[in-house]
């Protein structure tokens, strides 16, 4: 009869510890997923002001085109471009990928009209490299670490687009609209420099990532709903950042220079709040009742939004409430993508999720700017209310066993 002293190679804690490649590569690889998230959303909280100098700028419906294009082409390049890193290799399509963003954001920052920003807008999406990223992150680690790993990408969303909340402003602020652009290009740069040099080498998978058919993956209704829950999620984020900036611009006497004095403080008490919800998931793995608390609460700031669009500091409250809920979300459902999709098709999984928050993306930014340019705002919030509580049924339907 064995003693414990005799298996301690098999232990949980021995089991699950990252090794220094898989430590260094997920470090690596949500840092690249973040300074580029990071290039997208920049543009998001400030460019329904800042537009408002250029031509076409005071034009709704051709501002929200121009946040959410890139949304459009990267819906039909996530499932393309992470085949093709199956074939030829994470690294050099993902320097493809990052070329054609830098192209885009350098046309974007020359553009003299929103017609431009729009085109240059929609070259970035082109290099759509979120799922083979994702991919990379699972060819990098193990089983038992990977949904930690997926994690780690999940959350540099939520960083990066507090961090753009805040940075944005203080760009425009300096340097203008065509600076922001620059700078969104540089980032692009860095995340070529990021995957060329820093991500470390890891062994091709002895299978291949995508290897399954698509209509397996349309089959797996728990993969489905947390499709649909990303494709609300980055809707609703794109419709209401058509609407928010100038609300807090009109009620606060913020200028776009000075918004981040309204963002900074929300981002940071959101963060705060948001931290320990986190940790509480995890450790007691609760993943389903936090995915339903979550989405309630998202659903309940949409809804109460319009009620309080007359009062700054209701505002003000309400979108912390909005991002504490957000943050968890964008941390909770890659985690849980990592964890339900099957092994023999968990690349092609994600790259249907990834297809799913692209288009959510195209046509929030779209919706919110038609809704807007109709003189209805507040319908907004409250259609973005509707989609939210729709993903609160179809979350109620998650399987809690993973």
């Amino acid at each position: 009869m064995s003693t414990p002293a005799a298996r301690p190679s098999h232990s949980p804690k021995t089991r699950l510890k990252l090794t220094p490649i898989e430590r260094r590569a997920s470090i690596t690889l949500a840092l690249l997923f973040a300074s580029r998230m990071l290039g997208l959303f920049l543009l998001t909280p400030i460019f329904a002001v800042a537009a408002r100098a250029i031509p076409g700028g005071d034009d709704a419906t051709r501002v929200g085109l121009a946040l959410g294009a890139y949304g459009l082409t990267q819906a039909f390049m996530q499932i393309p471009l992470g085949m093709a890193s199956d074939r030829y290799g994470r690294r050099p399509v993902i320097v493809f990928g990052m070329a054609l963003f830098i192209v885009g954001g350098v046309i974007c920052a020359l553009a003299e009209n929103v017609d431009w920003i729009i085109a240059g807008r929609v070259i970035q999406g082109l290099g759509a490299v979120s799922a083979a990223i994702t991919a990379w992150v699972a060819d990098a680690t193990r089983p038992e670490v990977r949904t930690r790993a997926m994690a780690m990408v999940g959350g540099s969303i939520g960083i990066s687009f507090a961090v753009s909340l805040v940075l944005s402003p203080v760009l425009v602020g300096e340097f203008g609209l065509s600076g922001l652009f620059w700078a969104i290009s540089l980032l692009g740069f860095v995340c070529l420099l990021i995957a060329s040099f820093v991500v470390p080498v890891v062994p091709p998978a002895k299978t291949p990532i995508i290897q399954a058919r698509p209509r397996d993956v349309l089959a797996h209704a728990d993969l489905l709903r947390l499709n649909f829950g990303v494709f609300c999620l980055h809707f609703i984020l794109m419709a209401l950042f058509i609407v928010a900036p100038g609300m807090l611009s009109r009620l606060g006497g913020y200028d776009a220079a000075s918004l981040w004095q309204v963002y900074l403080p929300v981002i940071l008490l959101s963060f705060v709040l948001m931290v320990p919800a986190v940790f509480y998931t995890e450790t007691r793995r609760v993943h389903k009742v936090a995915l339903e608390v979550a989405v309630a609460g998202l659903v309940v700031v949409l809804a109460v939004m319009p009620l309080a669009s007359q009062s700054f500091i209701a505002v003000v409250v309400l979108l912390v409430g909005f991002f504490i809920a957000f943050n968890i979300l964008e941390a909770l459902q890659p985690s849980l993508v990592s964890r339900v999709a099957p092994p023999e098709y968990k690349g092609l999984a994600l790259g249907f999720y990834n297809t799913a928050q692209s288009l959510g993306v195209f046509l929030g930014g779209a919706a919110g700017g038609v809704l807007t340019s109709l003189g209805r705002p507040s319908t907004v919030f409250l259609l973005s209310a509707i989609m939210g509580f729709a993903w609160f049924l179809t979350a109620r339907g998650f399987r809690d066993r993973y």
